[in-house]
């Protein structure tokens, strides 16, 4: 889940992760839709199910586990790969990542991909975790600490992350040289429920003019791709732009859905700062 304090609008309330929660790794394990057929379950013996419930042996200070639930939908059907990993990149599950056994639900965020299971439930609604019902909802930008209700129904527990991008390469404040005219930009875009991303936009001059990048990324479906997507691009330089000037770089994703990051983050503000995937800008210098 990618979340981030933005105090040039208004401050949250959460780790300040910037664009750095996000990795890729190859998981391992079986699929909880054939352990559930192992066990004898089916949806269509059991179709008030419509969750499933997954708790840690993490406990908290009021003594609960950490837990969440994901969709029936989600967890049933062999082409969204859910899984109970055992593995991480082909090595036995490290401690810090979830060891014995982490559920991985692709495409859902992280808050739902539970570490060091214990306990799996079937159920007709969704977890009565803390995690669940009172953090990780997305409000309109005008409610705030003091008039915020986590039952309000349409607080929609979060479960897949809307499409984003980030330039990582220069840094924000860093400095990149000008080849014939051009600079070399480096990134991911990512979009949650399996929706590839189609397309990484760049713009230069502020959103005027806009730069298709190369992308990087498997040869997933669209509606199936579980993996970051990798970009660069040999961007152009505005005219009259030279060496000792400070260029700002924004860069834009589309997905295969055709959802695009919305240009502010004003407007999609949260008390949480969840879901926060507003175009990302750095400003370099030019060598």
């Amino acid at each position: 889940l990618l979340y981030t304090i933005k105090f040039e609008h208004k401050a949250v309330r959460g780790m300040d992760w910037g664009g750095a929660a996000i990795s890729n790794a190859t998981w391992t394990g079986p699929k909880l839709c054939h352990v559930l057929e192992h066990l004898g379950w089916t949806e269509e013996d059991n179709p008030s199910v419509r969750h499933v419930w997954v708790d840690g042996v993490d406990y908290g200070p009021d003594g609960s586990p950490y837990g969440a639930s994901i969709l029936i939908e989600k967890a049933v059907d062999p082409r969204q790969d859910v899984i109970l990993a055992l593995k991480m990149n082909g090595e036995v599950l490290p401690r810090d990542h979830g060891y014995p056994v982490r559920l991985v639900a692709p495409g859902v965020v992280g808050a739902r991909n539970v570490k060091w299971v214990g306990n799996i439930t079937l159920s007709e609604e969704e977890s009565h975790s803390h995690w669940q019902r009172r953090d990780y909802k997305g409000f309109n930008p005008s409610i705030d600490w003091h008039n915020v209700d986590f039952d309000d129904k349409y607080a929609v527990s979060i479960q897949n992350q809307p499409v984003t991008s980030m330039v990582c390469d220069p840094l924000n404040g860093g400095s990149v040289t000008v080849s014939d005219g051009k600079i070399h930009l480096k990134g991911y875009a990512y979009s949650g429920a399996g929706a590839k991303v189609i397309r990484v936009d760049v713009t230069l001059d502020d959103g005027v003019t806009w730069q298709t990048a190369e992308l990087i990324q498997d040869d997933s479906p669209l509606n199936r791709a579980w993996s970051w997507t990798l970009w660069e691009c040999d961007a152009v330089l505005p005219d009259g732009m030279k060496t000792g000037d400070q260029v700002k770089v924004t860069c834009c994703a589309i997905d295969a859905n055709y959802n695009r990051q919305p240009e502010k983050v004003k407007n999609i503000w949260n008390l949480r700062g969840c879901l926060s995937n507003s175009w990302h800008s750095i400003s370099v210098n030019l060598n």
